[in-house]
């Protein structure tokens, strides 16, 4: 089914490419016809002029579209192709201003591994910045299109901050290979059962670490709100921890043997930066929402009539509680 329905949409695209040209080409002739019986040498003109815009437009899309040539990842650090790897890489990454050696030192590998070192600084810093917002994003925007949008462009400028970090000339193929091994690497990608605990691990522990248990006292009955605000934050923002630090770990691999790893200790990494972005964001959203639902409450209260001469015995106690409790929360406030 799959070989038949692929066979359909290429033959399709096909014969649609084929009107298309007939139409173009049709209306191009016309065009041309015409001009040249204007004047001979306006439709050479337009031909000239519309030859140098094809041609203009053929060369662009070459460059855009190009691949640099790139030996192949050595299999280890031993490995004889390392050496040629490396002068590979040193043509390609940015002196990062902190080398203590410069960019006037011999570049050899031992150069190469301070410089992604200081790099790969570079690129936590700003996988923990965009994994911040997203969890702020998954808290208030979860399960709507402009969380999800939101979400998805955020990760798409980091993974593009994180590849012009490493690399001096940007190529729209190598960074569309950049996104699908990243992509490979989030949890649902490819489903497998077997791996869901290890990612729900660190978000589950996160979402019930002490500093969430402080902000939420036992019997609060704001609690399930509160957990399903901070457990939607807790996964966006592991997804961004795990997106970033994939990248990271996918542009500064030198050998087989580490890109192979790329997946576990991405995870790895991810759980511990994102008991940091959470220690960092949970004080922040609770104080947030108690101070919005406190206010919300104050309001409610404030439309409430105050009880007549008629009113029965039930107004009035319900009148003396919503009083009680307006003052109790202005006290509070």
């Amino acid at each position: 089914m799959k070989q038949k329905a692929l066979l359909f949409f290429y033959g399709a695209a096909l014969a649609l490419l084929l009107v298309l040209f007939v139409v173009v080409s049709q209306q191009f002739l016309s065009l041309f016809a015409f001009l040249s019986a204007l004047h001979p040498y306006v439709g050479m003109g337009f031909l000239a002029l519309s030859g140098i815009i094809l041609l203009f437009t053929l060369v662009t899309a070459l460059l855009f579209f190009a691949r640099p040539s790139e030996p192949s990842l050595p299999d280890n650090d031993v490995s004889p192709a390392m050496a040629a790897y490396v002068r590979y890489r040193v043509a390609r990454v940015p002196t990062h201003p902190k080398h203590p050696e410069g960019s006037n030192a011999p570049k050899d590998q031992r150069w190469l591994r301070t410089n992604l070192k200081l790099l790969d600084g570079d690129a936590m810093e700003i996988t923990r910045e965009i994994a911040t917002k997203n969890f702020f994003v998954g808290a208030f925007a979860q399960n709507t299109s402009y969380g999800t949008t939101t979400s998805l462009l955020n990760n798409i400028r980091m993974l593009w901050r994180i590849y012009t970090l490493h690399y001096r000339q940007h190529h729209f193929r190598e960074f569309v290979a950049l996104a699908r091994d990243v992509y490979e690497t989030l949890p649902l990608s490819d489903f497998r059962k077997e791996e869901l605990p290890e990612h729900i691990k660190p978000i589950i522990q996160c979402s019930f670490s002490n500093t969430l248990a402080s902000l939420l006292p036992g019997g609060n009955l704001l609690t399930p709100f509160f957990m399903n605000l901070f457990l939607s934050g807790s996964t966006n923002s592991y997804i961004t921890c795990l997106t970033g630090i994939a990248a990271t770990r996918y542009v500064q691999a030198s050998t087989q043997e580490e890109r192979h790893e790329v997946m576990q200790q991405s995870m790895f990494e991810a759980s511990f930066m994102l008991k940091e972005v959470v220690r960092e964001c949970n004080p922040i959203l609770s104080v947030t929402i108690s101070k919005a639902v406190k206010k919300a409450g104050m309001d409610s209260l404030d439309t409430m009539q105050q009880p007549s001469a008629s009113s029965g015995v039930a107004q009035d106690i319900v009148a003396h509680l919503a009083n009680s409790l307006r003052t109790i929360l202005r006290d509070d406030g």
